[in-house]
């Protein structure tokens, strides 16, 4: 079984923010695969599924950013995935809108959530999808800047982007880690 996560922050606030283009990316791949997240427990918000001819675990922590890894860790003990079978997709400030890459594991690079993640899993070795948000315009601060909503006129860049991640999640699936970076990056 593998498991695709979505990191964000819950809550009507904060739904269409760049801190949860993860979530997005994950209720795009729910969408396309006909995969509900209707599931609430283990503090997350989750579904099952199958793709590509296994199943899947889609998943949106509800702990806050910060406290991912608190809902990561009993869904993966629960339905017994490996950590090398998860791919964490979430916000990157350091790439811009269209661009994305993915990492088989490094350190959190100041992303608490992926902070949270490492700490909870006990190792920096998580497949991760990372997804460009670009840096804050002066003189908006960074903390500003990631709960902001997508602009109208980044909307089509942004649908662009989950539709690409709804396609690397889909071949992640199926396809060894370091030929879908080979593909994608």
């Amino acid at each position: 079984m593998k498991c695709i996560v979505g990191l964000g922050n819950p809550g009507a606030k904060y739904a269409n923010t760049r801190h949860n283009i993860g979530f997005l990316a994950v209720d795009a791949l729910a969408k396309e695969h006909g995969i509900k997240l209707t599931e609430s427990k283990f503090k997350a918000v989750f579904g099952t599924g199958m793709m590509k001819g296994e199943r899947v675990l889609l998943v949106k922590p509800l702990t806050y950013m910060n406290l991912s890894g608190e809902a990561v860790r009993p869904l993966l003990d629960f339905y017994k995935i490996a950590v090398e079978d998860v791919l964490v997709i979430y916000d990157d400030l350091d790439l811009p809108l269209e661009k994305m890459r993915l990492r088989s594991k490094g350190s959190a690079g100041g992303h608490n959530g992926v902070k949270s993640l490492i700490q909870h899993l006990g190792t920096q070795d998580i497949k991760r999808l990372k997804l460009g948000v670009g840096r804050p315009p002066a003189p908006i601060q960074v903390i500003d800047w990631v709960l902001m909503p997508f602009a109208k006129s980044e909307q089509v860049t942004l649908q662009h982007v989950l539709a690409d991640s709804v396609n690397i999640a889909t071949d992640f699936i199926d396809t060894p880690f370091l030929a879908l970076m080979n593909r994608y990056n």
